[in-house]
């Protein structure tokens, strides 16, 4: 079986896209570490806020925090198969060897494994 990964780069390259536009609504890159993303606080001015903008804008910095930790793995996932395309290793199963199923990188461009280890 032999992948199109021409196919499957233009698949990762658009949701790389995606994911970056959705970690920089919840977050920014950390300045000390640009492979890194810190979520951004709540927009208050702590000297003139109420206890209730402030409860608010910690709440948004948690939610953010959760949502950024979700897109950043998947980033990862994604800049990772794009590299293995480079590499000449994308499609094979992190865990057997074997190629990854077709319909499964349709699915999941950035899958590491095949259908019988996805869970592993």
């Amino acid at each position: 079986m032999t992948i199109n990964t021409e196919h499957f780069k233009e698949k990762l390259k658009a949701e790389l896209k995606i994911v970056e536009t959705e970690l920089e609504s919840v977050g920014r890159k950390n300045p000390s570490n640009p492979l890194d993303w810190e979520a951004k606080e709540g927009d208050i001015d702590v000297d003139v806020a109420e206890e209730a903008e402030i409860a608010e804008g910690i709440e948004q910095y948690e939610n953010n925090s959760a949502i950024l930790k979700q897109l950043e793995t998947r980033y990862n996932e994604v800049k990772d198969a794009l590299a293995k395309i480079d590499l000449g290793t994308y499609g094979i199963c992190e865990i057997s060897g074997l190629p990854i199923e077709e319909d499964r990188l349709e699915a999941n461009p950035a899958a590491r494994t095949c259908k019988a280890h996805m869970n592993d």
